[in-house]
């Protein structure tokens, strides 16, 4: 009976141990989420398969980002199902590529921390 209290034991240790080794991922970088856009857009105007792929390949592990928002995975995803190559470059094809692409660098970028104002000094 000492072998299931043991093994629960462990079990309920491994979490802290766990969350010790995990590293904190950076945002992804103004210049990066900039080129990814670059090449969305190469994608909605040439409509060509090599640009479309790298947007689609580029954008993909943006998905698994632990620190990215939701609004900014939401215009991932967006982002990656329209970066397809088609018949026919329709307006509607290329703004549904351009619309999130103008987006990533609004919704992706890390958050500004507030900046807290020096206290002023009361006077009496």
């Amino acid at each position: 009976m000492r072998l299931p209290s043991l093994l629960l034991g462990f079990a309920l240790m491994l979490p802290a141990g766990v969350e010790a080794k995990i590293k904190k991922v950076p945002f992804p970088t103004r210049d990066e989420l900039r080129s990814l856009q670059l090449l969305a857009y190469s994608c909605s105007r040439a409509n060509d398969q090599d640009s479309c792929r790298k947007t689609r390949t580029l954008a993909d592990p943006l998905m698994d980002h632990p620190r990215l928002s939701a609004a900014c995975k939401d215009t991932v995803w967006e982002l990656v199902q329209a970066s397809q190559v088609v018949t026919t470059n329709s307006f509607q094809r290329r703004d549904s590529i351009d619309r999130p692409a103008r987006r990533l660098t609004l919704v992706c970028t890390e958050p500004e921390k507030p900046k807290q104002e020096a206290p002023s000094p009361t006077q009496t």
